[in-house]
């Protein structure tokens, strides 16, 4: 009897890659998830500094514990409409890596924090291709988990994948290797 192996195959290997731990949160009633060595701590929605000539997706800055951490609305940063605030608001301490190869803490807003999930290889997809018109580098990989699906970011590109106003990128001090 024949059994067919299958070989590897490039997509195969990156999805081995891509298997792991994410965070996983909601935004607009849909669920994304970031790499959870990139989250450094969730912090309850506060009081955020307006920085002028932002763009709109830079709510500001926040003090945490005497550093100053720029804040964006994924919300609005992804295009969505705005929602009330409710008390399962969060912030979402991420360190990004930034064009400067610098890495910089963020504060990240989003509607709901849900879970920790390990994902594994067989769970992850490739982004499918929406057409040329879509910009799709910020999206890692789809998930399926549980008879949903779950949008696994970049959030390295998510965050610098245009220009941060460089008021804000100097006015934050580059992250500390956690050991």
């Amino acid at each position: 009897m024949n059994t067919l192996i299958e070989a590897p195959t490039a997509a195969n290997s990156n999805h081995a890659a891509l298997a792991g731990k994410y965070l996983t949160f909601l935004l607009g009633g849909e669920c994304y998830g970031i790499p959870v060595l990139k989250v450094r701590e969730i912090i309850r929605l506060t009081s955020i500094t307006s920085v002028p000539q932002m763009p709109r997706y830079v709510k500001g800055v926040i003090n945490l514990r005497g550093k100053i951490i720029p804040v964006v609305d994924l919300r609005t940063k992804f295009g969505l409409a705005q929602a009330d605030t409710t008390e399962r608001t969060c912030i979402i301490v991420a360190q990004v890596a930034l064009a400067s190869t610098a890495k910089r803490q963020m504060g990240l807003v989003v509607d709901a924090v849900e879970e920790v999930l390990n994902i594994g290889q067989a769970d992850i997809e490739n982004t499918p291709d929406f057409g040329a018109q879509v910009d799709t580098q910020s999206i890692l990989a789809m998930a399926k988990v549980k008879d949903q699906v779950k949008t696994l970011l970049d959030i390295d590109q998510v965050i610098c994948g245009e220009a941060l106003p460089s008021a804000v990128e100097a006015a934050v001090e580059p992250c500390q290797s956690v050991k």
